[in-house]
């Protein structure tokens, strides 16, 4: 069975009744939970930041790292100089769990991203109460009214945003609610194939001010050198660190290229 953007917002969707019986529970324990490190502050140094994705599994890719202890895989991260670190948590299809991002919140003191499909207010509750500081939203899965009423909602939560484009159309749509962290991926979600050039041009767009991060098809040095000659602010890196062998020395290796910034 393909797996396509469509397929994974119904999943989402039929999860959400079961989840908004513990709504009020929910906003009361994010309402409660202390303040999250500032994900802002991961990206104001002179060098591409490098977030690092704690993943098991995609429908791309299939199984990456299924055993994998969400703990000891970000205490690595952090060890190898990530500035921030990403946590899937959608279960059908990448094998996630908030757990995964209680787990991970408990051992590192970095700002953590909640990546998953984010449809309705109640998964932001879900979000903060389990730790996160930002979230993904994806501007394909949203139409413009319910992105800027997550957006808001994250805001008065203290959640950060990761506003996620794959075209130019997408970037203007994003830009209308005013994000200070845009996501620009180069991987098609009607296909999964990814194509790392065709983000040069989105990414250059991205307007001064406003955090760039490339996400999908950063493997190496290389590539976070390439889209830093495209203005990336950051990395999202995940299949490459999950599956190495030693993901302290493999986030190290990312390290420290020069923002270039965006003329």
């Amino acid at each position: 069975m393909t797996t396509t953007l469509a397929r994974i917002l119904a999943e989402v969707q039929d999860r959400l009744p079961e989840l908004r019986r513990r709504e009020a529970e929910l906003r009361n324990l994010a309402e409660s939970r202390p303040v999250a490190p500032e994900w802002a502050g991961a990206f104001t140094g002179p060098k591409v930041t490098v977030i690092a994705e704690v993943k098991r599994r995609s429908p791309s890719a299939g199984a990456i790292a299924t055993d994998l202890d969400p703990a000891a895989l970000a205490s690595a991260y952090a060890a190898g100089g990530a500035g921030a670190i990403s946590v899937l948590t959608n279960q059908t299809y990448f094998a996630g769990s908030l757990a995964d991002l209680q787990a991970v919140a408990q051992v590192v003191s970095l700002p953590l991203i909640r990546k998953d499909f984010i449809i309705d207010p109640v998964q932001l509750y879900e979000a903060r109460a389990a730790g996160a500081s930002a979230i993904l939203l994806i501007v394909r899965a949203l139409d413009s009214a319910r992105l800027a009423d997550l957006s808001s909602l994250a805001s008065e939560l203290g959640l950060a945003t990761l506003v996620e484009v794959h075209s130019h159309s997408e970037l203007d749509q994003a830009l209308r609610i005013g994000p200070r962290c845009v996501g620009v991926n180069s991987r098609d979600l009607t296909t999964f194939r990814v194509e790392i050039d065709r983000i040069a041009e989105i990414l250059l767009a991205v307007p001064q001010g406003v955090t760039a991060v490339a996400e999908s098809g950063i493997e190496s040095r290389k590539d976070v050198e390439l889209v830093a000659s495209w203005g990336a602010d950051a990395v999202l890196v995940g299949t490459a660190l999950a599956r190495s062998p030693r993901p302290a020395t493999a986030v190290e290796q990312l390290t420290g290229v020069s923002r270039l910034g965006r003329s």
